[in-house]
């Protein structure tokens, strides 16, 4: 029963964006029809909070690297490209003073 109920939070309720409250709420609710007993409702509190958190970790990481890609497939400048010609145009402007006549 314990692993069944593990399945169906994981997968059916979508634990990544569950709250540590929701998941409390849950537990309750569990406890109170008798499925689980407290101690192991907190247990399943503990696991669900450590997954959603690595779950999160995860797809946040994942949708980083899939922005990252794009942005770059889409040939967009990055905050590294305009520093980097700011720092060029800075050095040409002192090129230029040093030189007025060229």
């Amino acid at each position: 029963m314990k692993e069944l109920l593990k399945h169906l939070a994981y997968t059916g309720i979508g634990v990544a964006f569950l709250t540590k409250d929701k998941i409390e709420a849950l537990k309750d609710d569990l406890v109170k029809r008798g499925q689980i007993q407290e101690d192991e409702g907190n247990e399943f509190v503990q696991e669900l909070v450590k997954k959603s958190a690595s779950i999160k970790d995860s797809l946040d990481l994942k949708i980083s690297r899939i922005i990252e890609r794009e942005i770059k497939n889409l040939d967009i400048p990055t905050n590294a490209d305009f520093e980097n010609l700011r720092r060029q145009v800075e050095e040409l402007q002192i090129a230029l003073n040093k030189n007025p006549a060229a």
